[in-house]
């Protein structure tokens, strides 16, 4: 649906409105793989393009243009925001992030800073302004990772398999535990809202890991922090997706938090987490893998996951979780089109 030339379809699904067609984006569809991203790696590191507002409004607005999706998401990492609060990170190519002082101690997590985004994160506010104000037609989502997956790199050292470290801090130590992640909750209120304030019209938290967690120990330790954080930016009026892998056991924790999109990863078909008690607007869930199949593969699978979808107002097609460096652009492109043409076809 497009007013005044700017295509809100993506927002009106996220509160539970009917759209003309199923609105799509692609969590990593910025980067990996595309060419001209590439072409611009072999120069420049994701830190150095991130604090480069025009060349990152650059690789955001690409695969909006490219794909015509009904909506950008802004191109940077999870850890952009924790140099500000003291975590000395890098991101290491073929590893991840590494964070050279890992938290390993009560005085470790109160040695912790706060974030003043204006001052410590300009050019994240700065390349939203560029993109909403002068190059978006599609709203623009913001993000931050959720406290969980950020403690478990800051107490792992880096990626984890098993994140054993942090299990056993968050049982050991539950009151530096749960400074950590009072800290780590203020710092990402306030950053999530500068990215507000700056344009941003949507906003994901991405809880990459907390599928590692139970159901009883995400209630205890991590449930009430995320409700903390989804109320307070509840208050700023914009659509609040929440974002996990291998998380589907805890769908029904997320869908009682005040947020208003619950994604879902490839493991738990829509239908199902609907038949399970899930009433908020549902974001899934193609296997990123499935798009290095054959088109017909393709095709079949997204028909599948539409026609699921479209049962019911309130659905965003995504994938189960990020683009792989390896999927062909024009795969995205055709895709896309076939979501808006079959969406838009079908809806009841």
């Amino acid at each position: 649906m497009m007013k005044n030339g700017f295509n809100d379809t993506f927002l009106k699904a996220a509160i539970g409105e009917k759209t003309d067609h199923v609105p799509v984006w692609y969590m990593r569809q910025a980067g990996r793989s595309q060419p001209e991203y590439r072409k611009i790696k072999e120069k420049y590191s994701l830190f150095e393009i991130t604090h480069q507002p025009e060349l990152c409004a650059y690789v955001t607005k690409l695969p909006v243009d490219q794909y015509d999706v009904d909506a950008a998401i802004l191109y940077k990492d999870i850890m952009s925001p924790l140099p500000a609060i003291g975590v000395d990170v890098e991101i290491k190519s073929g590893v991840g992030p590494v964070i050279s002082n890992p938290i390993q101690s009560l005085a470790d997590v109160e040695k912790l800073g706060e974030i003043h985004p204006e001052e410590d994160v300009p050019y994240v506010l700065e390349t939203i302004k560029l993109l909403t104000t002068e190059q978006l037609t599609v709203p623009l989502i913001g993000f931050a990772g959720a406290p969980f997956t950020l403690a478990s790199y800051m107490i792992e050292g880096g990626p984890s398999k098993n994140y054993n470290k942090t299990k056993a801090f968050m049982y050991a130590e539950p009151k530096a535990w749960f400074t950590l992640m009072d800290k780590l909750a203020d710092m990402t209120i306030t950053y999530v809202k500068s990215q507000i304030n700056a344009g941003a019209k949507a906003v994901q938290i991405f809880d990459s890991w907390v599928g590692a967690l139970n159901v009883a120990d995400y209630r205890q330790f991590i449930k009430p922090i995320m409700t903390r954080i989804f109320s307070e930016l509840r208050e700023t009026g914009v659509p609040l997706i929440m974002f996990g892998v291998g998380a589907s056991h805890l769908a029904l924790e997320w869908n009682d938090l005040p947020l208003d999109v619950v994604g879902l990863d490839w493991r738990l078909p829509i239908n199902q987490a609907r038949e399970l008690g899930i009433t908020k607007t549902v974001q899934g869930n193609l296997d990123p893998a499935i798009l290095l199949a054959p088109w017909e593969v393709i095709e079949e699978r997204a028909r599948e996951i539409l026609d699921q979808g479209m049962q019911n107002p309130g659905y965003i097609f995504n994938l189960g979780h990020g683009v792989f460096p390896s999927v062909n652009p024009e795969t995205l492109q055709r895709l896309t089109a076939f979501i808006h043409e079959y969406s838009s076809r079908n809806l009841k």
